[in-house]
């Protein structure tokens, strides 16, 4: 079986009760569509949450969102094949996945592909606080060209697109946060997922990073809910 979730922050009680519930095993995938938190602290806060993850009966197949590292950049993850296209693992702990960005994945049926990374409201009150932010967090213009080109190799013609935060046009401004000045934000990954979405034929988006839940037309919003994938 192949689920979908939104972010879950490091916090997997959900995730182990829906494990019990559903009695799921290592076979089964529960897509998380970034902001895991799985790279987060770095050092021995993330072996422990990785250790007792690897115990989960389930394969965690995560999107790279903006408040962790990418795992490409941490120095732990090797690209192994999965599922038709390239997944970046750590040998102690092979049911963590995360997907590489511009790879297409066979999942369910489906030929999905995947773009994580988006900009963080809380940037400027994380450095002031100290807490963790990563500068990589958007893609960059490598990584744009990659996905393009990769697009343009498949005539931009997928099932299932996933992402971490969507495409501008339709933003869940009744989210917002009120004490975020939009004015200060950086909206290009979105102006450039817009881009993609005029261009590329999908039958479904998926993406997380609002924490809110609400479909509109083929894209939908997931947050808490564990859904089963493209059903």
């Amino acid at each position: 079986m192949f689920y979908i979730t939104g972010d879950t922050h490091g916090k997997f009680e959900r995730i182990a009760d829906f494990c019990a519930t559903s009695h799921t095993c290592r076979d089964d995938v529960l897509i998380i569509l970034g902001d895991a938190g799985i790279n987060y602290y770095g050092g021995k806060k993330d072996i422990r949450l990785k250790e007792k993850l690897s115990a989960l009966p389930i394969t965690l197949f995560c999107l790279h969102g903006n408040h962790e590292a990418r795992p490409a950049s941490t120095g732990l993850y090797e690209l192994c094949p999965w599922h038709g296209g390239q997944t970046y693992m750590e040998t102690a702990y092979p049911n963590l996945l995360f997907a590489k960005d511009g790879e297409i994945y066979e999942l369910g049926g489906y030929r999905c592909f995947a773009i994580g990374g988006a900009y963080s409201v809380d940037k400027y009150y994380r450095l002031e606080k100290g807490f963790k932010w990563f500068s990589d967090e958007q893609p960059d213009d490598e990584m744009k060209h990659t996905v393009e080109a990769r697009l343009e190799d498949i005539k931009w013609q997928v099932d299932v697109v996933l992402t971490h935060t969507c495409f501008l046009k339709y933003e869940p401004t009744e989210v917002f946060l009120p004490f975020i000045d939009q004015s200060g934000v950086d909206k290009s990954t979105e102006e450039w997922l817009d881009r993609i979405e005029s261009r590329v034929t999908y039958q479904k988006w998926y993406c997380g990073h609002y924490h809110t839940e609400k479909q509109v037309d083929k894209l939908e919003f997931l947050f808490e809910s564990i859904q089963v994938f493209c059903q």
